[in-house]
Order: C-alpha cells, then sequence, then structure tokens
C-alpha cells in the first residue's frame, strides 16, 4: 500500500428508512490499525461495514479505499484490495470446504482460468489458520455452525486483501477460537494490514483492538484510541446500562453494574 489511507471516508451519513444511524462519519484509517466497531443491535454496524465495503450507497459524503472513491474501483480491482466477511453467509451450492474457501481466490484467477497449486496451497493454509486442517473434502452442509463460521474465515483470509471488514467474526465461536481468530487479524493488523471488526465482547474488543469506533445509533459517532474510547461513561451510554470497568494485569473488560 502507499502512504495514502488504507481505507477514509469524509463526512459518510449512514441510513435506514425513517432513521439516519450515523451522521457525518470521518474516518481516516492507515495500514497496521485494528478498530472496532461497537454499538447495540441496529446501531448500524453492519450497515456501516457494508457502506465501507461499497454494498450500499451512503446517504452524504465518500468513502475512499487507498486515496480512490470507492464506486471508481473495478469490482474486481477492488476485491484484491478490501475484503468483507458478512454477519451471516449462505451456501446456495453443495460444495467442500477447501471448494468453499477457495471462493476467497476468485479475484486472483484470471478470467476462464482454474485455480492453480499456488491458489489451493493458500486455501489450505486459511483452513490449517482456522484449525479446519484435514476438513478439505468435508461437504460444508456437514459442518456445525461454529465450524462453518470458521470456513468463512478461511475464505477471506484466503482472499488476502489490504483492508479486511468484519462483521462478529466470532459469533458461534467457543472462547478458544474465539481468542486464536482475533489473534489472527491482530497479527494481520501488525505486518500492515487495515482490520475493522465489528464485536459485542468489550473486554476482547479492549485486548485487540488499537482503536475503538463507537456508534449510538441515532447519527452520533465517537472514534478514538480503545485507552481513551473505551471507559464506563461511554460503555454505559452505547448500551443504556450502568457499567464497571474490571482490570486485571494483562487486560479490562466491563460488565453490568
Amino acid at each position: 500500500m502507499t502512504s495514502l489511507a488504507a481505507l477514509a471516508c469524509t463526512a459518510v451519513t449512514v441510513e435506514v428508512p425513517g432513521r439516519t444511524l450515523v451522521r457525518d462519519l470521518a474516518l481516516d484509517l492507515p495500514g497496521g490499525r485494528f478498530v472496532v466497531v461497537l454499538g447495540r443491535n441496529g446501531s448500524g454496524k453492519s450497515s456501516t461495514l457494508h457502506t465501507f465495503a461499497g454494498l450500499r450507497a451512503p446517504a452524504g459524503g465518500e468513502v475512499l479505499v487507498a486515496g480512490r472513491p470507492i464506486d471508481s474501483w473495478p469490482r474486481r480491482e477492488l476485491a484484491r484490495t478490501l475484503g468483507l466477511l458478512p454477519q451471516m453467509v449462505d451456501d446456495p451450492f453443495p460444495a467442500t470446504a477447501l471448494e468453499a474457501v477457495l471462493v476467497g481466490r476468485h479475484p486472483h484467477v484470471d478470467f476462464w482460468a482454474w485455480e492453480s497449486a499456488d491458489d489451493r496451497a493458500a486455501a489450505q493454509r486459511a483452513l490449517a489458520a482456522v484449525d479446519l486442517a484435514g476438513f478439505e473434502g468435508r461437504d460444508i452442509a456437514t459442518l456445525s455452525g461454529g465450524e462453518r463460521r470458521r470456513l468463512s474465515i478461511a475464505t477471506i483470509l484466503a482472499q488476502d486483501p489490504e483492508v479486511f471488514l468484519l462483521d462478529e467474526p466470532i459469533h458461534q465461536l467457543d472462547p478458544q477460537h474465539q481468542l486464536d481468530v482475533l489473534r489472527i487479524f491482530r497479527r494481520l493488523a501488525d505486518a500492515g494490514r487495515t482490520v475493522i471488526v465489528s464485536l459485542h465482547d468489550i473486554g476482547l474488543a479492549a485486548r485487540f483492538a488499537d482503536s475503538a469506533l463507537l456508534l449510538f445509533g441515532d447519527g452520533r459517532w465517537h472514534c478514538g484510541p480503545c485507552d481513551e474510547a473505551l471507559n464506563e461513561h461511554s460503555i454505559g451510554e452505547l448500551y443504556g446500562i450502568a457499567v464497571r470497568e474490571l482490570r486485571w494485569e494483562h487486560g479490562r473488560t466491563f460488565v453490568a453494574a
């Protein structure tokens, strides 16, 4: 990536019928950042990530990827630069786990060409990264919910974009795999990628993210370093409950008071 922000937005407004969820959002995210998006159900987390991905037009403002307006990118080129993991993934056709993960390689494969040995190796590495080594031949219909979620994560790892947009990537995962997945994306951010992830676990957000984007669902938002943005007052206001912060040697979390 160049010195330009990997992803930026200027005065972006996100609306649904009858509501403004986010008003005049301004972000400038370089490579090497892990940003967590927090908010109540319906506050606009998914809609905002979809706007960042170019899947829905903002009601106002502009999203830029590597300094270029997102709607100016050819979709195939954009898919090599930016990847979205949606909250829900459908399986319209039968497939093996390896075939499903190879879908992530399609932006890198020439038209009318088959996946190469390198593509298959990348898919197998992605499966191994999410603890699915040996599942290559498994029918995806036989996977548990958590295994299917990890398969979706393997697919976006195989896609290998510069910017990862992850909508609740750890839902359905057990605690071990939640930590494993967040460690993967922390390492990718440390290696220069940009990671933007929506979560519900504030303790994990504080542990892994550099910055937090708080969406209040009424147009208001706040973005800042986790040490500043995540506190008893802001979390209480965000979720509408009183909370207390608990600290220990290696981290902190928030619990209902």
